[in-house]
């Protein structure tokens, strides 16, 4: 699987010609009574086609650039013979490399260039509403919708969500347009047939269809990952395409791939319709998107985790920080508490909570249920919004560190420790409301290495007690492996002071 990766579908490859001459031949149907016919899928396929092929539409968009003497031109992905470009300013800085240094710029190197590039997306309402990708009219000067039978009009951005990566356009009509409705993504099955459409490669409009391959797909995009995967075809140009079912439905947006070269493998990922309406709906009335935020920084609760909390099975979202000016906060949600339901849904893992948030509507008083030293609590929350500007983070540890005297638990948990002093905090610029005791070398071979605990890391709490000194760790830890535990549930700060839980094992 080396050389793989997550692609946004949008740029043509170099290989166009023989990528256009192999989509060409693998779209040629079958003759008639050829007994293959049957395995290329329902005949459902060509009635759906010619339903919906009018409301697809083709996203195409201009930028000016820059240009600088004779360097490459900063194309967008996606633009036209960018191939030709790099290869014919590679030739011209060989050429000049002969010849010496050259002079001033002529203004035909100075002046700017137009380049565009090509996506997809499709009309939901006649009146002109049409849904693509922001990955395909990000930083674009003009977007174009171009219609199946040829006719261009100008598109205003309603709206664009970057999280999801979905936007929204309006163009105006003369006419009603051909439009199409979501359907329900939360009931496709693995198996089931879907049909793509949009325009890969820049060959104006294509169908491919598959089946849905998963379904809940997390690609480490962003905190709301849900994706539809499918081995209908879907390559560079067909992102902000519609992805439907059988039933002439769109139940996904057509958005990454996941390719060695840019080209499908059978890897292709859709946001769920059931996760792109409601953002849809925002952008729509207000501009802009209106998440739920609860304010609080969540971790995911792996097995050796669990068994320190005493939580059978593994589930929820572990707590490990809460932001002092958030709706957790005055709710009394405390990090070390657990999430498993939320709003009356399961928290069955830590990426649930994210999407559950979010989808919850801003203002609303919500009841959340927590597991607290194992007992189950109940809290309500105000929910707030989460705004552009709010980030909740990933845990990202420090690295670095250097081992000094060994403290009495170094055997133990592999860690070299210190009672914090005005001297240690200067030393690893530990903030002032940062209290524990402080971690001043990591044995390289420890399983405190593997979780990348540094020098300067502060312990706060061993298994949910809270610890002043070096004196306290080794006391909470001895007393830990005199009850037979496995593990010791370490809460840990750096130094700015953001939290996370650590399992480190007693044995």
């Amino acid at each position: 699987m080396a050389g793989l990766s997550f692609e946004r579908i949008l740029r043509v490859p170099r290989p166009l010609v023989a990528a256009a001459l192999a989509t060409a031949l693998l779209a040629v149907p079958p003759a008639v009574g050829d007994g293959r016919a049957a395995s290329r899928g329902p005949d459902a396929i060509a009635d759906i086609t010619e339903k919906v092929m009018d409301a697809v539409v083709n996203i195409s968009t201009s930028q000016t650039v820059e240009a600088h003497g004779n360097a490459v031109p900063n194309l967008p992905p996606g633009a036209p013979f960018e191939e030709f470009f790099e290869e014919f300013f590679k030739n011209r800085r060989g050429q000049q490399g002969q010849q010496g240094q050259q002079g001033e710029q002529s203004p035909r190197e100075r002046a700017p260039r137009r380049v565009s590039s090509l996506g997809s997306g499709f009309v939901i309402d006649p009146s002109g509403i049409v849904v693509t990708n922001n990955h395909v009219i990000s930083d674009a000067d003009e977007v174009t919708v171009i219609f199946n039978d040829g006719s261009r009009l100008k598109a205003e951005v309603i709206g664009r969500d970057q999280k999801i990566d979905l936007a929204l356009l309006r163009v105006k009509s003369d006419k009603p347009l051909k439009a199409v409705t979501f359907g329900d993504s939360d009931k496709l099955r693995i198996g089931e047939w879907v049909v793509a459409i949009g325009n890969p490669y820049s060959l104006g409009g294509t169908v491919t269809a598959g089946i849905v391959s998963a379904r809940n797909r997390d690609i480490n995009s962003g905190p709301y990952d849900n994706y539809i995967q499918t081995d209908a075809a879907i390559n560079r140009g067909n992102s902000g395409g519609p992805l439907f079912n059988l039933d002439g439905e769109v139940v996904g947006i057509n958005t990454a791939i996941y390719s060695p070269s840019g080209g499908s493998i059978g890897i292709g990922f859709a946001v769920p319709s059931k996760t792109a309406v409601p953002i849809i709906d925002q952008l729509r009335q207000f501009g802009e998107t209106r998440r739920g935020w609860l304010g609080v920084r969540i971790q995911q609760i792996t097995d050796d985790i669990a068994e320190n909390l005493n939580i059978k099975p593994a589930r929820g979202a572990l707590v490990a920080g809460v932001d002092e000016k958030g709706p957790a906060k005055p709710a009394g949600i405390e990090p070390g508490d657990v999430i498993v339901r939320f709003d009356g849904k399961d928290v069955k893992e830590m990426r649930d909570l994210p999407r559950i948030v979010a989808d919850t509507p801003v203002g609303k008083d919500v009841e959340v249920v927590i597991l607290r030293k194992g007992k189950e609590e109940n809290k309500t929350v105000k929910l707030g919004r989460l705004e552009d500007g709010e980030k909740q983070a990933a845990v990202s540890p420090r690295r670095g560190g250097a081992p000094e005297d060994k403290s009495a638990v170094q055997q133990t948990l592999g860690l070299n420790l210190a009672n914090l002093s005005d001297d240690l905090r200067k030393r690893y610029k530990i903030k002032d409301t940062v209290k524990g005791v402080v971690i001043t070398g990591v044995d390289s071979k420890s399983a405190a290495a593997e979780k990348r605990l540094n020098a300067g890391d502060v312990i706060v709490e061993v298994s949910q007690e809270p610890v002043a000194s070096a004196s306290d760790v080794q006391k909470r830890v001895d007393q830990l492996k005199k009850e037979n535990r496995k593990s010791a549930l370490l809460l840990v700060s750096s130094a700015d002071g953001d939290l996370r839980f650590v399992a480190l094992s007693l044995q």
